[in-house]
């Protein structure tokens, strides 16, 4: 017999209780739904924890995207299913808007689906092409208002937090700017480097590679504190705007009555795959922080979420297209 060595006991070990545990996981296939276009930050986290969720429950995940409707397709599809372990729901912070922006939503997200985890948050950032004049947030502001009919700014779409942000930002600045809505960040990013809008508002897990590269020239970002991958970026909070903290964030639920055991033990494997070396690293560089929190933070995080950012979809009276 030939000798062991350190690390095949190790990986031995490692291995004994992914297979224990698996054994007490519902069996056949398990779905994540996505409820955006792949390629998405949303996407990307998924597809980077598959495998190391496959491994602790002995189980395949299918990752499904159905997008749409601000999230509120693929969140719709979870609601309606089987509380078996076998569907899962990850979210963007579209999730607490949409109650508002959508009144006849199918579902209630208190209701029909239960918290699971607060996967992370990441700051949003206000950038602009480079070409354009302005340095810095003050000389955006200054030339929105000499401009006749202001700047043009894209977010991923109407309701999202950074179109909520700038709404704010502009009455509490005097800023003139215009919302132009995309159905996605990716086509907004696109428009704003070509320089068909005069500055865009995503999150540092759009933008990073695109100010890296200098593609994108950040102004200021939306956090409470400077984020680590912009340690130059001033936030909205110390340009003055000390109530504009807005923070995009990712969540995870399952629908609603799944047994309270599954959900916690679901929650504590998906902690373990986003602490994995090579996910946690990967999923930092994106600007993403982890949070990983447990299920009861996440239902008061949301409903926190919900109140504030619901109240401003109502002072503005907007709705979602065809809503």
């Amino acid at each position: 017999m030939g000798k062991l060595t350190r690390r095949a006991v190790i990986a031995g070990a490692l291995a004994v209780p992914f297979a224990a545990r698996a054994q007490d996981w519902p069996s056949g296939q398990m779905k994540f739904i996505v409820p955006f276009p792949a390629g998405g930050t949303l996407d990307a986290i998924a597809r980077l924890v598959q495998q190391g969720l496959q491994q602790r429950l002995g189980t395949t995940i299918i990752i499904e995207n159905r997008a749409g409707a601000a999230g509120s397709i693929g969140a719709a599809a979870v609601a309606k299913s089987p509380p078996d372990g076998r569907t899962w729901l990850f979210v963007f912070d579209t999730h607490a808007t949409n109650p508002v922006m959508q009144p006849s939503l199918p579902y209630d997200s208190e209701t029909d689906l239960d918290p699971v985890m607060l996967v992370g948050t990441a700051p949003n950032i206000l950038a602009c092409q480079p070409s354009r004049p302005y340095q810095t947030l003050a000389e955006l502001i200054a030339g929105s208002k000499a401009k006749s009919g202001g700047f043009t700014f894209a977010s991923a779409g109407t309701g999202s937090l950074g179109h909520l942000t700038m709404l704010q930002l502009g009455k509490r600045s005097g800023a003139k700017w215009e919302h132009v809505a995309y159905k996605g960040a990716a086509p907004a990013v696109n428009d704003a480097i070509g320089g068909h809008v005069d500055m865009i508002i995503a999150a540092t897990t759009v933008l990073n590679s695109q100010i890296e590269s200098k593609m994108l020239r950040p102004l200021a970002q939306t956090g409470a504190t400077r984020h680590p991958t912009l340690p130059d970026v001033p936030t909205l909070v110390e340009s003055g705007f000390p109530d504009l903290d807005a923070t995009p964030w990712w969540g995870l639920y399952a629908p609603a009555r799944t047994p309270k055991a599954m959900i916690e033990r679901f929650n504590a494997d998906m902690a373990a795959a986003l602490k994995e070396e090579s996910v946690s690293q990967k999923i930092k560089a994106m600007g993403l922080t982890i949070v990983a929190s447990d299920p009861a933070y996440m239902r008061s995080f949301y409903t926190k979420q919900a109140q504030i950012w619901g109240q401003v979809v109502r002072e503005n009276g907007l709705k979602a297209e065809g809503g």
